[in-house]
């Protein structure tokens, strides 16, 4: 059979369910995921490869409008995304559909979607009545041009190998551009940042916006059973400092701990973490900053 490769970006609103879908797709967790919104910032690229055909996926932030710099860098990651890819995955949560913003997200991006293969991605439709889904489906149908609209749950793997088969028609026919067990372009050392970001998102949901950056100094294997990380905790704010930090370093330290625990699944060794807390007052604002600490 001849090869099939080629570049499928998955963009949409935050919460749709970006992160969780291209976990699904892949059987690995690749992408943080978090109810909190904006938690992905770098586009990253998770390689799906079978028999005959591989897919670089590209998850990107949620599509939003840019207030500070932080938000105009993952806009241009969102366009550069769209622009590299075979197929677009348009990926909506079928409960809060808002066809309004889906027209000024068709006019923001029409330049780089005119002439790509379309599908849309009706996500968690485990919540919702399937009598009510065709309504749907007709509606985007009428009102967008879209090649394939697909209800799946990427929750529960539902219609997921639909949507995968999907994917594969509407790719070029190429070699392959990873080798056959290469699972994404990203080092340890980034994931090992995302795990703990996705652990402080955790824990403080409700103390901690946004404006969190995980920095890793040091990764060194020390053995070949220990690993030694070092890293950086920046905030916005002295108030989240100790909000992070806790009564006595207890906070830290339970933060600490659990991290430690999924980066040693991760990693398949012992890991000896450190963390510090930095203040950046409004990093999200300070364009150089942003630069130097990320597309890394």
């Amino acid at each position: 059979m001849n090869k099939k490769a080629g570049y499928a970006a998955i963009f949409g609103k935050p919460n749709a369910g970006k992160s969780t879908l291209i976990n699904s797709l892949l059987n690995f967790h690749l992408s943080v995921v978090n109810k909190k919104v904006q938690t992905t910032r770098n586009k990253i690229l998770g390689v799906l490869t079978e028999d005959n055909y591989q897919i670089i996926f590209i998850d990107t932030p949620g599509t939003l409008d840019p207030k500070y710099e932080l938000q105009k860098f993952m806009l241009t990651e969102i366009r550069t995304s769209l622009e590299e890819a075979d197929v677009i995955i348009h990926i909506m949560d079928v409960l809060n559909i808002d066809y309004e913003d889906l027209k000024k997200t068709e006019e923001k991006f029409s330049d780089v979607l005119a002439g790509k293969k379309r599908i849309a991605v009706l996500n968690k439709i485990d919540l919702i009545d399937k009598a009510k889904l065709l309504p749907v489906m007709e509606k985007l149908s009428a009102g967008f041009r879209y090649d394939d609209i697909v209800p799946v749950s990427a929750l529960d793997n539902e219609n997921v190998d639909m949507l995968k088969e999907l994917i594969v028609k509407d790719l070029p026919e190429s070699e392959f551009f990873y080798d056959r067990d290469t699972l994404t372009d990203k080092s340890e050392k980034f994931f090992v940042g995302e795990i703990i970001r996705e652990k402080i998102l955790h824990f403080y949901h409700e103390e901690i916006p946004y404006s969190v950056l995980v920095n890793i100094n040091e990764f060194k294997e020390r053995s070949e059973r220990l690993v030694y990380i070092n890293a950086d905790i920046v905030l916005e704010r002295e108030t989240q400092k100790i909000i992070v930090i806790g009564k006595k370093g207890e906070s830290l330290k339970r933060l600490g701990e659990k991290a430690r625990f999924e980066i040693e699944k991760f990693l398949g060794k012992k890991v000896y973490l450190e963390l510090f807390v930095k203040v950046r007052k409004d990093w999200r604002n300070n364009r150089n900053f942003i630069r130097e600490n990320y597309n890394q």
